[in-house]
């Protein structure tokens, strides 16, 4: 299976600068193991993993090299924009997602 991953800086328009995070857009669902284990070979604080859903909305799950967190919000950030600059979301379109944390 292939999965698309992107490494997007936030809080920056400058490259290899500011807060780095993986973003995997997931087409399947998939475990928890899984996403942790491609989290620790990313290594950067945080991982997202993105999976659209039946009524629009992006299934969102963080991960840290060791464990999965409630909330990271430069990883939401790169994942929204990821969304809209490779083009699974049109740029007018509005992003929403559905965390562990609301």
């Amino acid at each position: 299976m292939s999965v698309p991953f992107y490494q997007v800086d936030s809080f920056t328009t400058t490259p290899r600068t500011g807060n780095p995070a993986a973003v995997c857009v997931l087409s399947t669902a998939r475990d928890a193991d899984w996403m942790q284990a491609v989290a620790a070979e990313m290594n950067l604080s945080e991982t997202a993993f993105v999976r659209p859903q039946a009524d629009g909305t992006y299934r969102l799950r963080w991960f840290t090299p060791t464990a999965e967190v409630d909330l990271c919000g430069h990883a939401t950030l790169a994942s929204a924009h990821v969304l809209w600059s490779d083009g699974f979301l049109a740029p007018d379109a509005e992003a929403r997602f559905d965390t562990q944390s609301g």
